[in-house]
């Protein structure tokens, strides 16, 4: 593979020829059957970055540098991996802070871990052994955990223990794919976004867990109250956005066209023919079901689409068996207990609430039995 290691610098003088060194002369000799190349991405610091890597260029020919206006962390990173594929053409980029709280010694299980079929692999501070530094004010190491927390918990992807570090290997197919929505994206929230929407799209993630260490040079870049800010407003809209134009969202749409078959075909029988409500409810029903398996299937679910004849019947069946289920004990048995506890003149409202619970797990079941993904 061609191998392209980033780092996105303003001002980091200081930092940035060691971080070179320890790549060229520590890093890199030990790495065999890849081609390894650096990429300093700079944007016009004014403390003389850019001319430091220049001359180092001379040192090394697979040093290479793109300079451009601060705009941010992001439109850095998107500016150096776009350099790095057009004209590097590398297979593989790495993320890597300049001031070596990244620790390079790493680089050789990230690639380990792309060798074994990750997309992407992000570096892990919180752990399997990852840690951020002890010497931290317990305020600074509170927010970090913190909100580190609250990205995986509204996310609700928990397998991935680092949402926020910038320490990463990116495969050139999952920049590509991400890149078109990542331009809005120019600060530190690129990190969040990045990741998010690889995961979103199936893509396989990696870890690799590691030592944070304080930065011995230079000054920290982040604004803390206004990336707070920032995390907390694109992980909630970002959840509300999937919720009713994602998945969930298609899946309630498809549930509620059969909640109305279901609801006709309810009054129809009850009303029209005087049946009694609970069968009335389990005709419609099976109606709805139908209606909500093959909608599913071509529009919900369609990452997971059932084909083949056998396959279509074999999933039907087993659609039916689990919406059964939900229905004759969650959505029916509701009616039931209504009747029977308070009478059936309330009917329609039984017939509500076990719809309503009945949605929470037809949902569960339809994307960890009939449709999960196959890894």
């Amino acid at each position: 593979m061609n191998i392209t290691v980033i780092t996105a610098t303003y001002n980091e003088k200081g930092n940035i020829e060691r971080l070179i060194s320890i790549l060229e002369e520590e890093i890199f000799p030990k790495i065999k059957n890849h081609k390894m190349s650096i990429l300093v991405v700079d944007d016009n610091s004014p403390d003389g970055t850019g001319e430091v890597v220049k001359r180092l260029m001379g040192n090394w020919k697979n040093l290479h540098i793109s300079q451009g206006p601060k705009n941010g962390l992001g439109a850095a990173y998107i500016r150096g991996m776009t350099y790095a594929v057009d004209k590097l053409n590398a297979d593989l980029m790495f993320e890597i802070d300049a001031d070596l709280q990244h620790d390079p010694h790493k680089i050789p299980q990230f690639i380990e871990k792309i060798e074994q079929g990750s997309d992407m692999v992000v570096g892990n501070r919180y752990s399997d052994g990852g840690s951020i530094p002890e010497n931290w004010p317990l305020t600074r190491r509170i927010f970090s955990q913190v909100a580190n927390f609250f990205v995986r918990t509204v996310f609700t992807k928990f397998s991935i223990h680092d949402w926020t570090g910038g320490y990463r290997a990116i495969k050139k197919e999952v920049f590509l794919k991400e890149k078109s929505e990542l331009t809005n994206f120019t600060g530190y929230i690129f990190q969040i976004s990045f990741l998010h929407k690889a995961v979103r799209d199936g893509f396989r993630i990696g870890e690799v867990p590691f030592n944070f260490t304080d930065r011995t040079m230079g000054d920290s870049k982040i604004a803390p109250f206004s990336y707070i800010m920032d995390v907390v407003s694109y992980v909630i809209i970002s959840r509300i956005k999937e919720l009713l134009f994602g998945k969930f969202g298609k899946f309630l749409v498809v549930g509620g066209l059969g909640f109305i078959i279901n609801y006709v075909l309810l009054r129809i029988f009850k009303e029209s023919y005087r049946w009694d409500a609970s069968l009335a409810n389990l005709v419609g029903a099976a109606a709805a079901i139908f209606s909500n398996f093959n909608l599913n299937n071509f529009w919900t679910f369609k990452d997971g689409k059932i084909t083949g004849v056998t396959s279509y019947f074999l999933k039907l069946v087993q659609f039916y068996l689990t919406s059964a289920f939900g229905v004759i004990f969650i959505q029916t048995g509701a009616i039931l207990l209504g009747d029977k506890l308070i009478g059936d003149k309330y009917y329609i409202e039984y017939f509500v609430i076990g719809t309503m619970l009945l949605l929470i797990w037809n949902f569960a079941i339809y994307s960890l039995v009939i449709w999960k993904k196959k890894t």
